[in-house]
């Protein structure tokens, strides 16, 4: 039984890392230095400030330890959040969500708010400093992101 916890525990903390993944092989293994990325969702789950197992520290504290800035923002967990990663250098917590997108090189949507399930996405890829859009949550349609001239990149389907 303890195996089958272990193996669970070991999947949860690769699940994690699929971002962050996803962020080296789209840049290179150093081509994270240097960029600003923006953060949508650091809560664990939505309607909850819980950052305890939050898949966005793993994929944060890979990018500041890559060299990247981000600027990260949740409606719930901005208190806490503040609290997991203390002063981290690099990182900043912003009060809106189109906030975090200016001068960033893409978006990494991380927790499933409602409110980032239609954004504007003209408006994204006007902020954004390359249209690029990792979607941890698969929320949005790769066809509808290609036809805004998003690049998008989501969790187990094809890009479009």
């Amino acid at each position: 039984a303890l195996e089958v916890v272990d193996a669970a525990y070991r999947a949860n903390e690769v699940q994690k890392r699929i971002l962050l993944d996803k962020a080296v092989a789209r840049f290179g293994a150093h081509g994270l230095a240097g960029k600003q990325f923006a953060v949508w969702g650091l809560a664990f789950k939505p309607d909850t400030d819980d950052m305890r197992e939050a898949p966005s520290k793993v994929l944060i504290d890979g990018l500041l330890d890559a060299g990247a800035t981000v600027r990260a923002f949740d409606p719930e967990a901005h208190e806490t959040a503040q609290a997991a990663f203390g002063d981290r250098p690099g990182l900043e917590l912003v009060s809106e969500p189109y906030q975090a997108l200016e001068g960033a090189s893409a978006l990494f949507v991380v927790t499933e708010w409602r409110q980032f399930r239609s954004p504007d996405f003209d408006r994204i890829r006007g902020l954004l400093k390359q249209p690029i859009v990792f979607d941890g949550r698969n929320l949005y349609q790769p066809q509808a992101l290609a036809q805004k001239g998003l690049e998008h990149h989501s969790i187990g389907r094809r890009p479009a």
